[in-house]
């Protein structure tokens, strides 16, 4: 692709040892009930959303799709044995940079150092955490599933577990991806007040290319961005996304440290403010892991409440029921969710409870994604919305809950319970029928398979079935995310009925949650569904989110029992005073 000359000649005469990637591509794209809203000290926030004074805002680009970066580059610098010493490193780079900078009115640079010791993600976002200020500086996490399916079940089961190999060959097994992403700084963000539009991404994809394809977008996107914010989702707005300043990879041999660099004169954000900026970030980067300790989240429950309360759940599962089985309505699933507010004894670092989740991780996607000034959005969620590698996509249906088993025998029998439920049936039929129906609509071929198995989690077990296609199309990524958000497993079905319902009949505001979580890149992209999540104040308050799907046969307090059981994994951390107490209590 062509890009114009650098006066100064080519970055590669400045760093011998790096890998170079230039690209100017132009992408082709088409072109009321006011609700009782809970309201908290620790979540309050000015009104006015807060910007970030370290990065631009990228969805400030008018036109994005005519006005391509003018250079894109990655630059892979020698490899280190210690962290310490690819921070130091990396801040030589910035110099060498800082004295030859490119002339261009826009662009992206990654530097990236490789350390031959593998490091732990979280452990280092745990030592920034005691280094930066989260006033300023934003930060992220997200850790992918494991490529293996280790613990998916076929439904014809005889007393015993059969292997069951990786239902979809598209996930990416690639060693030197990342396993895990720890993010502080932002080089650009992404954030509006508007519903997510084609315009918002391509506005991402601006900064984002095939040849540096770990330059990434990490964030989320609100469940409903026409419902009302309240104050404590006030600083996500309706979407929230960073390309990190300074990000840690690990991968499964090594690890990887790395800056980013985003300008654009256009935006009034210089190629000197952002060396100036990354500059002052690295300066307060600790070049160190910080062990978290098993029992550092020593905490215990001062108090809990419900929104809605257990009348007022019966309630609305009630008068949902009464559409499903009228004849007035084309009502055939909603999802309820509820919130559940801890008060706690401490103040409870995000990163430590994210730490926690590890244990509860097996399978699922851990993320915390925390704006600046803001509260953290942390999660472990079992869901994947989708995956898309160049044109290859996958999605999966999960819907039905029943815990897990204290011995092998009782969990293999309420499995057989949970596959062989005519409620459990129709709900998840409808999800995986939905899904397979919108992929069909953007894919040459779509594959489902298994249809229905078993997803065993720690706590929980679900229904599952695994979809993967091929797009006609990169460019579709935008319609798929659009098409399967929300998917019947978390909003309902028909899709707008059910918003409206969950608008007019929840009497807290999702934000997030249940809302897609993830990230974008050149090359791949991979949400998860922000459930089993939870909102980390500043103070000493938690928001537990938890939903389950009302459909035909439904029981009120039974679904009351499933929402304290998907809780359940943070309520055990929440009122744990001993270590490990979460590894005893675990059942099989």
């Amino acid at each position: 692709m062509a890009v114009a000359p650098n006066p100064k000649g080519p970055l590669s005469t400045r760093f011998p040892c790096h890998q170079q990637r230039h690209t100017r591509a132009v992408m082709s794209l088409p072109s009321s009930l006011h609700l009782q809203r809970m309201r908290m000290n620790d979540y309050r926030h000015p009104k006015q959303l807060i910007t970030c004074s370290l990065s631009m805002n990228g969805c400030d680009c008018h036109d994005p799709s005519q006005a391509p970066l003018a250079i894109s580059e990655t630059h892979m610098l020698p490899s280190v044995p210690t962290l310490q010493l690819a921070s130091a490193q990396l801040s030589m780079a910035l110099a060498a940079l800082q004295a030859q900078p490119p002339l261009f009115s826009s662009g992206i640079i990654r530097l990236q150092v490789p350390i031959k010791e593998r490091g732990d993600a979280i452990e280092w976002l745990h030592a920034q955490s005691q280094s930066l200020s989260t006033v300023l500086f934003p930060r992220c996490f997200f850790s992918s599933r494991s490529a293996i399916n280790t613990n998916l079940y076929p439904s014809v089961m005889n007393g015993h577990r059969p292997p069951y190999p990786n239902p979809n060959p598209n996930l990416n097994t690639n060693p030197h991806s990342p396993v895990s992403v720890a993010g502080v700084g932002s080089a650009v963000f992404f954030r509006g007040s508007d519903p997510f539009s084609v315009h918002h991404w391509t506005s991402i994809k601006r900064f984002l290319s095939r040849e540096s394809p770990l330059i990434r977008a990490y964030g989320a996107i609100r469940f409903d961005a026409r419902s009302n914010v309240s104050l404590e989702w006030e600083n996500y707005g309706s979407f929230y996304f960073i390309v990190p300043q300074v990000e840690f990879n690990e991968l499964e041999e090594g690890s990887t440290l790395a800056m980013t660099i985003a300008w654009d004169d256009s935006l009034q954000h210089t190629w000197h403010t952002a060396v100036d900026q990354l500059q002052a970030t690295l300066h307060q980067i600790c070049p160190h892991f910080t062990k978290i300790k098993e029992s550092s989240l020593r905490t215990n429950i001062a108090s809990l409440s419900y929104v809605p309360t257990k009348p007022c759940w019966d309630n609305s599962v009630k008068k949902a029921l009464g559409m499903i089985k009228g004849g007035d309505s084309d009502l055939v699933k909603v999802v309820l969710a509820r919130c559940s507010r801890y008060l706690t004894d401490t103040c409870i670092d995000p990163v430590d409870l994210l730490s926690c989740l590890r244990v509860e991780g097996q399978n699922a996607y851990q993320f915390c994604i925390q704006p600046p000034d803001a509260p953290a959005f942390v999660g472990n969620s079992p869901e994947q919305l989708f995956h898309r590698k160049n044109l290859n996509i996958s999605s999966e249906a999960l819907a039905g809950t029943r815990s897990r088993g204290f011995t092998s025998f009782e969990d293999f029998h309420i499995g057989q319970d949970l596959l062989f439920s005519p409620k459990e049936n129709i709900e998840f039929t409808v999800v995986r029928e939905n899904i397979q129906k919108n992929l069909e609509a953007l894919c040459s071929e779509v594959v489902v398979e298994p249809r229905k198995a078993l997803r065993k989690l720690p706590r929980v077990q679900h229904l599952c079935a695994q979809l993967s296609g091929k797009l006609t199309r990169e460019d579709d990524e935008f319609e798929v995310l659009k098409t399967l958000h929300p998917s019947p497993a978390v909003g309902g079905l028909p899709t707008e009925e059910a918003r409206r319902f969950i608008e007019e009949n929840e009497m807290f505001d999702r934000g997030m949650y249940a809302g897609p979580v993830g990230w974008f890149g050149g090359v791949e992209s991979e949400f998860s569904v922000g459930i089993r999540s939870a909102l980390i104040g500043k103070g000493k308050s938690t928001l537990v989110y938890a939903g389950a799907g009302i459909v035909e046969g439904t029981n009120p307090s039974s679904e009351w029992k499933e929402l304290d059981l998907k809780a359940s994994q943070f309520t055990k951390l929440l009122q744990s005073k001993e270590p490990n107490s979460l590894s005893r209590n675990k059942k099989y």
